[in-house]
């Protein structure tokens, strides 16, 4: 505090520290490529999901949900997993995460389509089960680690 007084007065500030001090504070680009944790964690959701799909076409399942709270699940999943796309500049993210809204998006049409005929539900199970298994690999992409930018503070080689 005394160093900015001087003789009484305030101290202007100088052109950098204004420039510092305006500037917010830095903030990754990367969402999933900060931690492995994420890339697998999405691996074995995406995993299980492709997995529950193709077994129900092998049981010959073909019964889709029409209820609201479907709906209103699919809804919300697809607002959070575009907020997510948008949010990141990565394109490996920006791929897992589109194709995850492309599933919801199908999931959330068949929910709503209340007359689906059973071959156009088996084909969208097969549909949204390759969908999982390429958002699964999609999210293993992401287990490697951005190249650090010299703007980001990494030393140049």
């Amino acid at each position: 505090m005394d160093r900015q007084i001087d003789n009484g007065k305030p101290k202007a500030a100088t052109q950098s520290e204004t420039n510092n001090r305006a500037k917010p504070p830095h903030r990754s680009d990367h969402l999933m490529c900060r931690t492995p944790l994420w890339g697998v964690a999405g691996f074995f959701g995406c995993a299980y999901f492709a997995w529950i799909s193709f077994r129900h076409i092998m049981r010959h399942e073909y019964v889709w949900p029409h209820d609201a709270w479907t709906v209103a699940t699919y809804i919300v999943w697809i607002i959070l997993l575009v907020g997510l796309a948008l949010d990141t500049r990565c394109l490996r993210e920006r791929l897992f995460f589109g194709v995850l809204v492309v599933n919801f998006l199908v999931g959330c049409g068949l929910t709503l389509w209340y007359n689906i005929p059973s071959a156009d539900v088996r084909a969208a199970r097969i549909g949204t089960g390759v969908l999982w298994a390429l958002g699964a690999l999609l999210s293993l992409a992401t287990l490697v680690r951005p190249p650090e930018s010299p703007e980001n503070g990494a030393k140049k080689l």
